[in-house]
């Protein structure tokens, strides 16, 4: 007799034939099956499936690398720790930090940051960003599949944030192209190639959002913008085409806030550029430039009225006005004058100073070029020999335009450049001019961006020296509707254009002696 219950023993019964039935209905060759699952959907799916980057990514991941630089650690509190250079450099928008999420400190002297690079020849160099490498102590290259490789820097270029790294391989190195960037267009497919958040191997995609971006980092940047996610890690990465040509090296992001996280707004230096940066860092190790000796500014269109310009359309296809030229410079030599508009150089148009900026730098130096400008409405040419640029920069300065339709006062009181204001304002003996001893309110001067301290060295074209002088050309300026002065402003010589206000009276200057036998004081 069973000591279990009656009870019991039909329960458990109950329990294995239920078993039974769940396991045969669901494991033993399907061969019950619940009726719920006899109605799902069953979805057939597209018959043409959208295309993708699989291929292409197969393709071009072998030589994309991960980039380790050891730096100096300078105790700094900033995220971005040194990695961007030295702790140095402010950007109006965030690099893509080459750091991964939280930066490694090996025993409070050294930081570990990463960034992205790519193979561009099979005997193993590299090209990436030279914020990721700079002021790093070693560098390694982590490859695809996991070799980690020391790397040595051949040459770096700070007004183009690239940097050329040169490995040791044991075998020959897969390796991928630069494209033609001038053929890249908005709105086509681009796929992003690299280490993000120390992610190695990471792919992204999206399509050129615009070309020719100036984000204020430098005089020689014109970028590719693109909505492909980039991260901190991605800079140096390569930006590649659907024929898998590099087209851009992923350098900067908009981010706002503290996060740095990729909002879409991503900017890669075109390929054109890191071509021409490359060869001569192979070769020399350093990038020489060309330069001219012109400071310049963009065109609006009231400066285009104001000097009288047979120029039409946006200043960006305005070219280039010369606000000032270097003493003893190739474009002095030239023949070059302030007041000038450069339009060509050589064949290639120039449409504004960024522009010509980019395209005096990439000119060998000590070769001769044909510049092409516009002078009081008529189109000359001059040949001018560009030198070799050795410090500072290609100022470039934007003037400020102002509305207004009736003649009258433009709101400035002028003075007499005398000795004392001379030291005052720590001119040289060499500045001609007058000076803005006060800006009313509200004014057309003061909306232009004017302010009591400024020099006029100008007016139009017409050098001026005296107050009076500069009053008289500019009420004559005013009987046009515009006028533009050439003022030394902070320190930079530019032109401002200038529309009187509907308010203003027309204004002499007065008569009583100046220090020095120089005129008095006059108003414009």
């Amino acid at each position: 007799m069973s000591d279990v219950p009656q009870n019991s023993r039909s329960r458990s019964r109950w329990v294995a034939t239920a078993c039974a039935a769940l396991l045969a209905g669901t494991t033993l060759g399907g061969v019950a099956v619940p009726a719920r699952a006899q109605n799902a959907l069953q979805p057939s799916g597209m018959s043409q499936k959208l295309p993708d980057f699989v291929d292409l990514a197969k393709q071009v991941r072998p030589a994309v690398v991960s980039i380790t630089s050891m730096l100096k650690d300078d105790g700094s509190d900033d995220e971005m720790g040194g990695g961007e250079g030295g702790g140095g450099q402010q950007m109006p928008f965030p690099f893509p930090f080459p750091f991964p999420m939280t930066p490694q400190n090996h025993g409070g002297r050294t930081v570990e940051a990463r960034g992205s690079g790519f193979i561009i020849s099979a005997d193993g160099y590299i090209v990436t960003n030279n914020h990721v490498v700079k002021n790093a102590t070693s560098v390694t290259v982590t490859l695809d599949d996991g070799t980690t490789l020391k790397a040595k820097v051949v040459g770096h270029d700070s007004g183009t944030d690239i940097a050329l790294l040169k490995v040791k391989p044991s075998a020959k190195l897969s390796f991928i192209q630069l494209g033609e960037s001038d053929d890249v267009q908005p709105g086509e497919w681009v796929i992003a190639v690299g280490n993000p958040y120390g992610l190695g191997g990471s792919v992204t995609a999206g399509i050129v959002s615009a070309r020719g971006r100036d984000i204020g980092d430098g005089p020689y940047e014109s970028f590719i913008q693109v909505d492909a996610p980039i991260n901190r890690g991605n800079s140096g990465g390569p930006l590649i085409t659907q024929d898998g040509k590099v087209v851009g090296v992923n350098t900067a992001i908009l981010s706002p806030g503290s996060g740095g996280g990729s909002i879409g707004i991503g900017f890669a230096i075109p390929s054109d550029t890191v071509k021409d940066v490359v060869a001569q860092l192979e070769k020399t190790g350093h990038v020489q430039r060309g330069y001219i000796g012109v400071t310049a500014q963009e065109i609006t269109p009231g400066m285009a009225k104001a000097l009288n310009l047979p120029i039409q359309g946006t200043p960006d296809t305005a070219g280039a006005l010369v606000a000032s030229v270097v003493d003893d410079s190739p474009a002095e030599k030239a023949g070059i004058k302030p007041g000038d508009v450069i339009t060509k150089l050589n064949d290639q148009k120039v449409g504004n100073p960024r522009d010509l900026a980019i395209k005096v730098a990439g000119v060998v130096p000590n070769t001769k070029v044909t510049l092409t400008f516009l002078r009081n409405g008529t189109t000359e040419t001059a040949q001018a020999t560009v030198a070799l640029k050795t410090g500072g920069s290609n100022g470039q300065a934007a003037g400020q335009g102002s509305s207004g339709n009736n003649t009258g006062s433009i709101g400035v009181t002028l003075a007499a450049l005398t000795p004392d204001l001379r030291q005052q304002l720590g001119l040289d003996d060499d500045v001609k001019g007058v000076v803005v001893r006060d800006v009313q309110g509200g004014s057309a001067a003061d909306q232009a961006g004017l302010k009591a301290g400024d020099v006029i060295v100008g007016v139009g074209n017409t050098m001026v020296n005296s107050p009076h002088q500069a009053a008289d050309a500019i009420h004559a300026a005013l009987k046009n509707g515009e006028v533009a002065l050439r003022v030394l402003h902070d320190g930079q010589m530019l032109f401002v254009a200038i529309s009187p206000n509907d308010n203003g009276g027309g204004g002499g200057g007065d008569n009583g002696g100046g220090d020095n036998g120089s005129d008095g004081d006059g108003q414009g």
